[in-house]
């Protein structure tokens, strides 16, 4: 990939920028100066908590904005391959490990296994890979939403073969007792190591993903986005490169899943179905389809939503539940594609310009006006 060297500059600049935040927040959690927890800053609306699964599903949307916003490939199934990533890992590290592996080969797995769920996850990358290839080479010529309709079907499908499973997948149950990740005797726990590792892992995403957007291959992305029988015409190899894209982004829901089986330490299908893929494509779309950057705000905006809904909407609606807030998150939607189709990141940046402009207004300073046809400069 070769990128101009203002723009690598700036997108290492950006992903600093991304690392200091995350580490002052990690330090106020930690050292808790003067007292004060990470959850005093939000008035306990975001909790430490809430932060690690907004890193962890950030790297789920940033795959999700590659495919979307730059691809122009609608996904409604993408929690499918989340849920790959973490049944993958769950099911290796639990059942596979302790009963199946070491039953046929003795002492393949020693006691000091740390370095097993690392493994783990890396299979549970190229297990997902694979399927997302087979199921992408026919899918993908579909249009439209009808490809809509292909990959909300390839979800459903992956969920039920996972809630249906049996004592392989714990069926509605689930697989419960799955370890915490370490590295030798160093366990990645408590919550406040886990957070540093799961937004380690979303800026190496991130930044991954923000050289690809801005290389050869991202703007045969954007003009497959744009019109697939330009880019045809102008030698793109779309199939290609809608298939790759694709499958990067099934790898890394792969991966926001198997660090959710081990923050969770409990895997069940309940995150896994339609509205877990419909969350993730309204996260997406909250922060911007086209915008790397603003997949963590999408996230980190729909959750702070849920815990206001959670605590608020009964008060609103009587007897309100879990059904409610589905109603007020595809209404958010419909709200975003009408008021804000660029996202909140393109709201920000209109808004940012906005300011600047009236700012040069108010200086007196005013813009040079290039003379018409028969005027004198």
């Amino acid at each position: 990939m070769q990128i101009e060297g203002w723009r690598r500059h700036q997108i290492n600049i950006g992903v600093g920028i991304y690392a200091i935040v995350i580490v002052l927040l990690g330090w106020i959690e930690i050292a808790q100066p003067m007292g004060i927890k990470f959850s005093d800053l939000t008035g306990g609306i975001v909790t430490f908590d809430t932060m690690v699964r907004v890193g962890i599903l950030t790297i789920v949307v940033v795959g999700l904005n590659l495919l979307m916003g730059h691809a122009g490939q609608i996904s409604l199934g993408q929690a499918g391959f989340y849920a790959i990533g973490a049944y993958v890992t769950a099911i290796m590290t639990t059942r596979a490990a302790n009963r199946g592996i070491n039953v046929l080969f003795p002492g393949a797995i020693p006691d000091d296994w740390w370095w097993w769920p690392w493994l783990m996850m890396l299979a549970g990358m190229v297990i997902t890979a694979g399927v997302a290839y087979l199921i992408g080479k026919p899918i993908l010529r579909l249009k439209s939403h009808y490809l809509a309709m292909g990959t909300l079907g390839v979800g459903l499908i992956i969920y039920i073969l996972f809630r249906e499973g049996g004592t392989f997948t714990g069926a509605f149950d689930g697989i419960a007792s799955v370890p915490r990740l370490a590295i030798g005797s160093f366990v990645i726990w408590p919550r406040g190591r886990y957070y540093f590792l799961v937004w380690g892992i979303a800026l190496a995403v991130m930044w991954v993903s923000l050289n690809i957007v801005n290389s050869r291959a991202g703007r045969a992305l954007r003009a497959i986005e744009g019109s697939k029988l330009a880019a045809d015409t102008m030698g793109v190899d779309t199939e290609k490169f809608k298939l790759q894209v694709f499958v990067l982004s099934t790898v890394f829901a792969s991966i926001g899943g198997s660090l959710y089986a081990h923050y969770q330490t409990l895997v069940n299908p309940a995150p896994f179905g339609f509205v877990g893929s419909l969350n993730l494509v309204i996260m997406a779309a909250l922060g911007g389809l086209a915008s790397i950057w603003g997949a963590a705000f999408g996230v980190g905006i729909i959750y702070v939503l849920k815990e206001v809904l959670r605590a608020r909407l009964h008060v609103v609606l009587h007897g309100a539940g879990g059904e409610h807030e589905i109603i007020v998150f595809g209404l958010l939607l419909v709200a975003i594609m009408i008021f804000m189709p660029g996202g909140l990141s393109y709201g920000v940046t209109k808004a940012f310009g906005w300011f600047r402009s009236r700012l040069g207004f108010w200086r007196g300073e005013e813009k040079e006006v290039e003379p018409q046809a028969g005027q004198v400069a």
